[in-house]
């Protein structure tokens, strides 16, 4: 029987939607079959993360929840992936070795906890961190300072503490000194390398005088604030009996009026996504955002406190800034996007020090808090995610040991610059993309001469009775006190009789620091004191110095700024 034209049409008509509808019926069913994964994920991941904390091995650390990490990474390359117009994906070319300098972006939470990211097994939602994280490759031995101006100035000058200076405490803001002149930043050298240079968000790293502002020190723009904390709204910081305006464009004061209200995290987030807009495509781009958030005063904006299955109010508030800040990164992401940065560009994301004690973030399992030597206060939530990372390292975990002096050497060489000084860091591009040997194989995290603490035990080594700290491969040793604030009612190993400033962890098989084993292994402590001691030759002197009234913000128009 031959069909009529209109019947034909009609036929095929019928057949289109036929499979029209069993094509919904699929994607339906697929769609409910992925928030099934989803949902059981969640219940599995937290009874394999009670399970993992029974054991002391270093994997239990790691927390990694393989159904959502290939959901997550599925995701952000389908986002971040191209069409020819013509419905096909153009997957992104990966290579070893990249041949162009990338344009690198440098972001920084500040008091972030470990358990405070979603890929971390955290009870706060953080979606566009877990999908730069989980296609990238996360740094899961990664080490920084227990305090906020030793990490920013190891992060930009590959040194060690005890080589600058900066090895007591953090800089107040009306303490006279600030990051060593001769210590040339990673600005510094990536502008000689041929970037432009930009800083948006915290300093922190010394402002009493003029040549020791970011543009001082390599930065072609400054847009943030120079103490430690402010107040997120009005961008006032206050200081013992001292307050004033926190907020400067370059050298000079900004507009109180033109920001007074708006929330920290969206102001430097819109002045990032302006430069990223602005910016000169031709040139490589080094973009610095040290993100307030989520630093004390617990404050954001109601809409953001919406975890409510979270008990404590201030936990909540807590996660609002977190869920602000993760808005932030995939805002940033975005601008990448759209301005066509992104295929040419490094994210590296990390964290200052761990959460502090009494502010709602989480650092569980580790033991510890801001401010302290044990694993809380130094094991950071860091990682790397480019388009062009090698395939292989997609979604890859290293557990390699990293400190934050290594960004110094690893960045500027990927920018082809040059390293004319001596530095403490190691450039672990290598290591960290395409697994070579480590050149790293012990951290200092610090010598503090000015804090001392209990008896010396020995007299031919490094003296105990100073506040330090070592990581030598698998082993940690604390001598001194390793806290500031009270002694934690969980810190009955310290109790012990003729060993009250001397602590031995193996962090590979305790990574929770349970067990005290100094008595076990005393030629072990012996090695690790000598190392100290090593160090503690080459240390220079504390710059510490007195507050000085002349930093009163009433005496410069009621802001903060170069006194001096």
């Amino acid at each position: 029987m031959h069909l009529t034209k209109n019947a034909l049409i009609w036929s095929i008509y019928n057949l289109f939607q036929r499979r029209k509808r069993k094509m919904k019926r699929n994607i339906i069913s697929l769609s409910i079959t992925t928030i099934i994964i989803t949902a059981l994920a969640v219940p599995l991941t937290n009874v394999y993360l009670k399970r993992k904390r029974n054991n002391n091995s270093a994997d239990s650390v790691i927390f990694v929840n393989t159904v959502k990490n290939k959901l997550a990474e599925k995701k952000l390359k389908s986002d971040v992936t191209q069409s020819d117009g013509k419905g096909d994906v153009i997957e992104p070319k990966v290579e070893d070795e990249h041949p162009k300098r990338p344009h690198i972006i440098l972001i920084v939470a500040d008091d972030l906890g470990y358990n405070d990211v979603g890929y971390h097994g955290s009870d706060i939602r953080t979606p566009n961190i877990d999908r730069l994280a989980l296609a990238g490759v996360r740094l899961e031995n990664y080490y920084v300072q227990p305090v906020c101006t030793p990490t920013r100035s190891q992060l930009l000058t590959g040194r060690y503490q005890i080589h600058t200076g900066l090895q007591h405490g953090i800089i107040w803001p009306n303490e006279p000194f600030g990051l060593p002149l001769d210590s040339p930043t990673l600005a510094d050298k990536l502008k000689e390398s041929g970037y432009a240079t930009h800083i948006v968000g915290k300093w922190h790293l010394g402002f009493f005088k003029k040549e020791y502002m970011p543009t001082y020190r390599g930065f072609d723009s400054f847009f943030g604030f120079l103490t430690g904390h402010m107040d997120y709204f009005t961008h006032i910081a206050l200081h013992q009996k001292y307050h004033g305006y926190d907020l400067r464009e370059d050298l000079e004061p900004a507009d109180v009026n033109k920001y007074n209200g708006r929330y920290s995290t969206h102001m430097f987030t819109e002045r990032v996504v302006d430069i990223l807009q602005k910016h000169n495509k031709t040139q490589p781009l080094f973009l610095y955002v040290p993100f307030q958030a989520p630093h004390s005063p617990m404050q954001v904006p109601d809409n953001y406190i919406r975890q409510k299955y979270m008990g404590k109010t201030k936990r909540r508030i807590y996660a609002g800034m977190v869920a602000c800040l993760d808005e932030a990164v995939g805002n940033i992401t975005k601008a990448l996007i759209v301005e066509g940065l992104l295929d040419n560009s490094l994210i590296v994301f990390t964290t200052d020090n761990g959460a502090e004690r009494g502010g709602f973030g989480s650092n569980a399992p580790l033991r510890g808090y801001k401010s302290q030597y044990f694993e809380g206060g130094i094991r950071a939530v860091g990682f790397m995610y480019s388009k062009w990372l090698h395939e292989k390292m997609m979604g890859a975990i290293s557990t390699e040991l990293i400190h934050v002096t290594d960004l110094f050497p690893t960045l500027v060489n990927l920018a082809k610059g040059d390293i004319d000084i001596t530095l403490d860091g190691y450039d672990q591009w290598d290591t960290i993309i395409k697994r070579t040997p480590n050149k790293r194989s012990e951290i200092l995290i610090n010598i503090d001469p000015l804090s001392i603490t209990g008896k010396r035990l020995f007299n031919n080594s490094f003296d105990t009775r100073i506040k330090a700290a070592i990581r030598m491969n698998d082993w940690k040793l604390i001598t001194g006190y390793p806290a500031q604030g009270p002694r934690s009612r969980h810190w009955s190993e310290t109790f012990r009789k003729g060993a009250e400033n001397v602590w031995l962890f193996n962090v590979q098989q305790d990574p929770y620091e349970t067990l005290d084993v100094s008595d076990k292994y005393p030629n072990v402590v012996q090695t690790m004191l000598d190392r100290l001691q090593h160090y503690h030759k080459t240390s220079v002197p504390t710059i510490n110095q007195p507050s000085d009234v002349n930093a009163d913000p009433n005496l410069h128009g009621k802001f903060w700024g170069p006194w001096l």
